[in-house]
């Protein structure tokens, strides 16, 4: 398994991480989320070994995971890292940028292994084309694709689908995630999206102020927010007496002791949002039309 114990790193010194503890198994999938500048990427680096630790150790396995003053090439064979910025070689094709690590020996088997990850990537019109040619988020899937050529046991993610678009991105995390879950390989993904977590991830870790503040599956931190700042992450959502409650959770009805007074209705596709005033703030409720600017409410809570 990978083991972070009592890791603390920070650039200067200020410090970014404080004390991190936490367990992933082999096979599982672990979405770290934050705000921008919560440590999220520079958790990953650690794990890699891209920076030398002050404090703390990580392990995968039985080896320690040590940075440049230790190694002098930065990573492991057996763990793979793909970065926001792409590490490509701009003037050969989407199938060469893949092979370049994988044996000239076993030239079918090669061809194979290049085929299933093109395809797992969903490139296959784009495979004899030139990276230079292919958009951003193509370059991303590239990308993806040649961390997963030798098969790691560990792969770390930063934002892996940031640079893809809507039309591509949905089918493409289903297919990335089935493949890792296939082949046991663990996965830890840095993201700032919920649709990377939901659905895929078996738990998930907040950072927050240097340290973690969550670490549960999905669904339970969905179901009980302890914090506005966990909540935030799942959607719109408002706080009532000091409790957390989904716009989900808000319906409105004829007669009820909450009242309040609408101020913009947002499409949303099978919903509109509505945003309303009650106690001098805005909350926000899910509703299936648009209501009048100014129309006087009632709303009830669901548990």
């Amino acid at each position: 398994m990978l083991h972070l114990k009592q890791v603390s790193f920070g650039y200067s010194k200020v410090k970014v991480l404080d004390s991190v503890n936490f367990k992933v198994n082999i096979g599982e999938n672990l979405s770290i989320i934050g705000e921008s500048g919560s440590g999220k990427s520079t958790l990953l680096k650690l794990i890699y070994g891209e920076y030398d630790l002050e404090e703390g150790e990580v392990f995968w396995k039985d080896t320690q995971i040590l940075g440049p003053k230790y190694n002098l090439v930065v990573g492991y064979d057996f763990m793979k890292y793909v970065t926001q910025e792409f590490d490509l070689m701009p003037f050969t094709t989407v199938e060469e940028n893949i092979g370049k690590f994988l044996s000239r020996f076993y030239l079918k088997k090669r061809k194979e292994r290049i085929d299933e990850l093109v395809k797992v990537v969903e490139l296959e019109a784009y495979a004899k084309t030139k990276v230079k040619n292919l958009s951003g988020g193509q370059k991303q899937r590239v990308a993806l694709a040649r961390a997963l050529a030798k098969q790691p046991e560990i792969l770390l993610l930063d934002e892996p689908f940031s640079h893809i678009d809507n039309f591509k991105k949905q089918s493409l995390r289903r297919s990335i995630f089935k493949y890792l879950k296939k082949h046991n390989i663990t996965c830890i993904v840095a993201t700032h999206d919920k649709n990377d977590v939901l659905g895929f991830a078996d738990e998930m870790l907040v950072l927050h102020d240097k340290k973690i503040i969550a670490k549960d599956s999905p669904q339970n931190l969905y179901k009980n927010p302890k914090l506005p700042l966990i909540a935030s992450f799942f959607g719109e959502f408002n706080s009532i007496d000091n409790s957390i409650y989904y716009a989900c959770q808000m319906k409105i009805v004829e007669h009820s002791e909450f009242k309040a007074i609408v101020k913009q209705s947002y499409f949303n596709g099978n919903s509109w949002l509505i945003e309303a005033e009650y106690n001098s703030e805005s909350i926000f409720i899910e509703h299936h039309k648009a209501l009048s600017n100014g129309l006087s409410i009632d709303f009830e809570i669901i548990e």
